[in-house]
């Protein structure tokens, strides 16, 4: 070798020096291997909970803790501290609503009620359902839902409904509530034709006179109020079953519960903090223009922030609702056969 090449190398022993070609070959093997480990996630990583974990959630809008929680950054410092990471996605305007972003996985948590996750897992098992938040039965706190008329309608009662319209959120909660509305009322719901909308098509639908009543729920039901309208019955005058809960993608709950365990803590700390210091989490990006409120709309808002109950895991005694909910829509034809709360229920706790 010529004093050169051996001045390249100060230091090394002559039968331990690579040639420049060698030295080439080595380095575009350790340049590929790092590349495949970084694209598996690294081999410090596989397999372990967090691994490349993404919490995929819609876009909150302009209220509520999962709001002020993307504002202030929180899920993204304490889902790092655990190895995963949170992703916003598009705005949509119930459960029912977002089913299309689950199934392609760029929603993977989202939030919504027994009834509708039990009408989802009636075509597939790929959601569970990880935390529920008890209903609201103190009277003084505002009504979230309602089976809502005209002011000059002529129907008075869920008896006058008898041959009329009716809009619901399909295998949803507003299709609950008017199967359990006609039930207490003693009314085969085949006498009653239920219409298959989401909560905006429900509300163009009703305004525009296509149907003759809507149970309007989530943020539907107040605006449908604030336009005048006149409301027959809530649920809660009903023997409602239904919870609101937390659901995941059921790869997400096998592969990481420490994460969604992580994002269960954050939702009840902020819930907690809303229900005492309801104001901060109205208008969390804006305070003007259609996304904020304002008024009676937003005293109801923040009197319902201070009722509210806080989420928690689910446990056992919560097949009861599920197996209630799941009753009634298979009684009335609404889900071709049976959901057991085993297929529906996954406590983290016991992962």
């Amino acid at each position: 070798m010529s004093k050169s090449v051996l001045s390249a190398f100060p230091g090394e022993s002559p039968r331990h020096r690579l040639r420049p070609f060698a030295r080439t070959a080595l380095a575009a093997l350790l340049s590929l291997s790092l590349g495949l480990a970084a694209a598996c996630g690294g081999s410090a990583n596989a397999g372990g909970g967090g691994s490349g974990t993404v919490i995929k959630l819609k876009d909150p809008g302009n209220a509520g803790v999962l709001a002020y929680a993307k504002r202030e950054k929180i899920l993204e410092e304490r889902l790092k501290a655990v190895g995963a990471r949170v992703e916003w996605g598009g705005s949509y305007a119930s459960f029912t609503a977002t089913i299309d972003a689950v199934r392609s996985g760029s929603v993977n948590v989202l939030e919504g009620a027994i009834s509708p996750a039990v009408g989802y897992l009636a075509n597939g098992r790929d959601l569970r359902v990880f935390a529920v938040t008890d209903r609201v039965t103190d009277k003084a706190a505002p009504h979230e839902d309602g089976l809502v008329v005209k002011p000059d309608s002529p129907i008075r009662s869920v008896r006058d409904l008898v041959g009329r319209r009716v809009a619901v959120n399909k295998a949803g909660r507003g299709e609950y509530l008017l199967l359990l509305a006609l039930k207490e009322a003693g009314i085969p719901a085949s006498q009653v034709q239920r219409v298959y909308l989401d909560p905006v098509q429900g509300a163009s639908a009703f305004s525009t006179g296509k149907v003759d009543a809507w149970w309007a729920i989530v943020d539907a039901y107040p605006e449908a109020v604030a336009k005048g309208a006149r409301v027959l019955v809530h649920g809660r005058d009903l023997p409602d079953q239904d919870l609101t809960i937390w659901a995941a993608r059921t790869e997400l709950l096998q592969a990481d519960p420490k994460a969604v365990q992580t994002f269960l803590d954050v939702l009840r700390e902020l819930t907690e903090q809303e229900k005492r210091t309801p104001e901060k989490f109205q208008n969390v990006f804006l305070d003007k223009g259609p996304a904020a409120v304002s008024g009676a709309r937003l005293n109801d808002a923040l009197a319902s922030a201070r009722h509210q109950n806080v989420p928690r895991p689910v446990t056992d005694a919560d097949g009861e609702h599920v197996a209630a909910v799941a009753g009634l829509f298979r009684e009335q034809g609404v889900l071709p056969g049976e959901i057991r709360p085993e297929d529906v229920l996954f406590k983290l706790g016991a992962q």
